[in-house]
């Protein structure tokens, strides 16, 4: 009951608080609505990692498609904003069962297929120009629209829209662990060939969690089509979606419900407002440096540390 007052007051303060102090700065608004994108992408990928046993290196193909899916029948059919990110969300599920079968392959051949798929949707969305634009791209996406007076299209409503996109998500994703599809994965991390024996269709597991980490990072990747109002085939299928999410699931905690967000924000903002400032070229040095020291001093996470030293100062009390 504790845990959840506290969940429920830090959402609170996170929907209330950071419109109230940075509302007005757009910079700042501009920089947590990014982090919060790269904290959803850090969630899926988390989910497919955590749950699913399965590293991937290609979770910009869900991104871009799920922009690409999202921005096109925005534009070209007419469809409202809402629905068509839902549809993004599909577009991803679609491009996920294109890669089932490497759901066979384990360790880093897994990770190396998917991101061979991740390019081989970047060369579609290249070549495809009639419809994506080609490199060119697409620019004067609709934006987030008004709503009962207030316009989710401006820096605030984008926030609010982000923010409880993510915590949908978390959401889903602490579902999905406590059920016995949760209790299953878990086992077969243990030893995939004695669940088997039970009975458990540990490739069916797999192509689940596939499919669902695929509809979540689609789904943030609509949102941001719409949110930057232009794609191209280079920023949609990046491997900045692939490598900055991975760094924040870590640095937060990949095995925790809230450490990929909390990673993210943390990463992101302290790169771009500290590091950055200080270092204006090769400030993702000093970064790269954290995770190091992350990794060796604390392979759980920001969380971990956080729980230690509050274990510390209850036992000292």
């Amino acid at each position: 009951m504790k845990r959840n007052t506290q969940v429920l007051l830090a959402l609170l303060a996170s929907y209330a608080l950071v419109p109230l102090l940075f509302g007005s700065n757009h910079y700042i608004m501009s920089m947590v609505v990014a982090a919060l994108v790269i904290g959803g992408v850090a969630l899926s990928w988390a989910l497919l990692g955590n749950l699913g046993g399965m590293v991937s290196f290609g979770h910009s193909a869900f991104f871009g498609v799920g922009a690409y899916t999202s921005a096109i029948v925005s534009m070209k059919l007419g469809l409202p904003v809402p629905l068509s990110m839902l549809l993004g969300g599909l577009g991803a599920v679609v491009a996920s069962a294109a890669m089932l079968p490497v759901l066979r392959l384990r360790g880093p051949y897994f990770a190396l297929a998917i991101l061979a798929y991740a390019h081989i949707f970047r060369i579609l969305a290249t070549e495809w120009k009639p419809v994506t634009g080609g490199a060119a791209g697409i620019s004067n996406i609709p934006r987030l629209p008004e709503l009962l007076g207030f316009d989710f299209g401006s820096k605030t409503g984008n926030y609010w829209v982000i923010l409880s996109l993510v915590v949908v998500l978390a959401f889903a994703y602490q579902r999905i662990r406590k059920s016995h599809y949760g209790l299953a994965l878990r086992a077969m991390h243990e030893s995939e060939d004695a669940t088997r024996v039970v009975g458990v269709n540990s490739t069916l597991l797999k192509a689940l969690m596939l499919v669902v980490s695929a509809f979540m990072c689609g789904l943030v990747g609509a949102f941001n089509a719409h949110y930057i109002n232009f794609l191209e085939p280079d920023y949609a299928f990046s491997s900045v979606w692939v490598t900055l999410p991975i760094v924040a699931a870590i640095f937060g905690g990949y095995r925790t419900l809230t450490g990929p967000v909390i990673g993210a924000v943390a990463v992101y903002l302290v790169d771009q407002l500290v590091f950055k400032a200080i270092m204006p070229s090769g400030h993702q040095l000093v970064l790269g440096l954290l995770l190091v020291a992350m990794v060796l001093l604390s392979p759980d996470g920001l969380l971990s540390i956080a729980r230690n030293m509050t274990g510390r100062r209850h036992a000292a009390a």
